[in-house]
């Protein structure tokens, strides 16, 4: 067990567990927090977890966690480990089960007092136009060829089905396709867990909300993107559905033989991996882009349903109902990319679980849109609180292998929540404070409570002092879609 004397702080909001802590660790471990964050984490596994991080072979400069760090599977929630390219491991609990568990924030020119008395019409017809819930099937249901096609060229499949537009494509992290996606590494069953979810909310933590832009802390940034203050935005929070599930508990149980196979030492099991250049490896590689491709797509589909559902519910009754995608980020991905290690350029296998790529300004992978200014980051909160837009920082680049948090992240287990809230005192409670919300499960509309979770103002605070992305608006929810 990890204790607080453990941890070296370096900065204000940087600890560091040294390498010299536990024999097998190869590099050191960072966790970047304030006080009541560390305080949280120390209360279960997580910074443990993390230890265990740093112990993977490849594994190179240190292993990272974010604010919003808690408990996952093998890795904590909130974790960034980068390998060494190719010899380097890879690993499919580092990736995480929803394999590109995402976010994408499209905006209007309409203001909250233009939506407000339409507010209630619009979430009810996007919980009845979007499919939301375990196991929900989609407007579109792919046959074999088509599946493939999903996973090999991601939103563009959609894009070209009348689902969005080429700006859209644009504004998405790998233009919603992950190169090196091989179809013929998914597995039968996760096939057809896939084929008939496209365009599907899903259930636990995804959401759809409403949003008004609150407050702008970075006016000029905010001015280029397009941002004011009271503009009505929509975020779309889901990801790879039954398909992506289906590929981690896959290849979960296949490297359990891998391990074996290559002689990998581990200090905890669910820490299973593979050499990158192995056969092994290169099939899971393959799965999972193929899955983030299906998951860009999923989100495709669904922004153009909202953005039917506001012309369905607002045409004739507001000044221009349409809506502009700002962008899409992944976060639960593995990406080959450069970074500067120890004063050498380096090609590294950076695995992000529940953590955001955030790209500084002038990185040739951005869109022109965004090359001066650095990479949009979507940090969505608990529905009854807040999100944030930041912006990617060269910090990021130096410190963090160009990478921030993801959210909130949980302080209560769902079965805590669930015995601590009901769902339908919930929605009053919301709805007290202005929000609305639907919800096709009162037990998982409890599990999803505000309490539930980290403070996001907090998160966000952390990182934004760090350096590790910027502040440029913080959204408060209005309407809220839950599976």
């Amino acid at each position: 067990m990890v204790k607080k004397t453990d941890l070296r702080k370096i900065d204000e909001y940087l600890y560091e567990i040294p390498k010299e802590f536990r024999h097998d660790m190869r590099v050191p471990a960072r966790l970047y927090a304030d006080d009541a964050i560390l305080e949280d984490a120390l209360g279960d596994r997580s910074i443990e977890q993390l230890v265990n991080t740093a112990t993977l072979p490849g594994v190179v400069r240190y292993t990272l966690a974010m604010p919003d760090i808690h408990q996952g599977y093998g890795p904590p929630i909130g974790g960034v480990i980068a390998t060494r390219h190719p010899d380097g491991i890879i690993s499919p609990g580092a990736t995480g089960y929803d394999i590109n568990c995402g976010v994408r924030v499209l905006v209007s020119k309409i203001t909250a007092d233009e939506l407000r008395p339409h507010l209630e019409t619009l979430v009810n017809a996007l919980f009845q136009n979007i499919p939301s819930g375990v196991g929900k099937g989609g407007a579109i249901r792919l046959n074999a060829k088509e599946l493939e096609e999903v996973m090999v060229r991601g939103a563009a499949f959609a894009v070209e089905r009348g689902y969005g537009s080429r700006e859209d494509l644009e504004r998405t992290e790998e233009r919603g396709a992950l190169a090196g996606a091989d179809p013929a590494a998914v597995s039968r069953h996760a096939r057809e867990r896939g084929s008939p979810q496209l365009g599907t909310l899903g259930s636990g933590n995804h959401f759809i909300e409403v949003s008004v832009v609150e407050e702008v802390y970075d006016p000029e940034v905010a001015d280029a993107w397009g941002l004011f203050p009271g503009q009505i935005a929509v975020w779309v929070h889901s990801g790879s559905r039954g398909l992506g599930h289906q590929v981690c508990s896959d290849y979960v149980r296949d490297f359990q033989k891998a391990v074996q196979k290559y002689n990998i030492s581990l200090p905890d099991r669910e820490l299973v991996c593979a050499p990158f250049n192995s056969p092994e490896g290169q099939a899971y590689f393959g799965a999972m882009a193929s899955a983030a491709n299906y998951a860009w797509a999923n989100r495709q589909v669904m922004a153009e349903l909202v953005r039917r559902t506001f012309e369905q519910v607002l045409a004739g009754k507001v000044s221009d109902w349409h809506l502009r995608q700002i962008y899409d980020v992944a976060h639960n991905i593995v990406k080959i990319e450069e970074h500067d290690v120890d004063g050498k350029r380096m090609k590294l296998i950076v695995h992000r679980k529940g953590a955001t790529r955030a790209f500084g300004p002038g990185h040739p992978v951005l869109p022109p849109a965004y090359r001066d200014t650095g990479q949009p980051v979507l940090i969505p909160g608990d529905m009854g609180t807040g999100s944030y837009l930041l912006v990617g920082t060269e910090k990021a680049m130096r410190d963090a292998f160009g990478t921030t948090c993801h959210g909130a992240g949980r302080v209560w287990s769902r079965a805590q929540a669930k015995k601590s809230i009901r769902g339908e005192e919930l929605i009053q409670e919301l709805r007290q404070k202005g929000i609305i919300v639907r919800a096709g499960s009162m037990a998982g509309l409890a599990e999803e409570a505000p309490e539930a979770y980290k403070d996001v103002d907090r998160v966000v605070n952390v990182v934004h002092k760090a350096g590790l992305a910027r502040k440029v608006a913080r959204f408060r929810p209005l309407g809220v879609i839950k599976g």
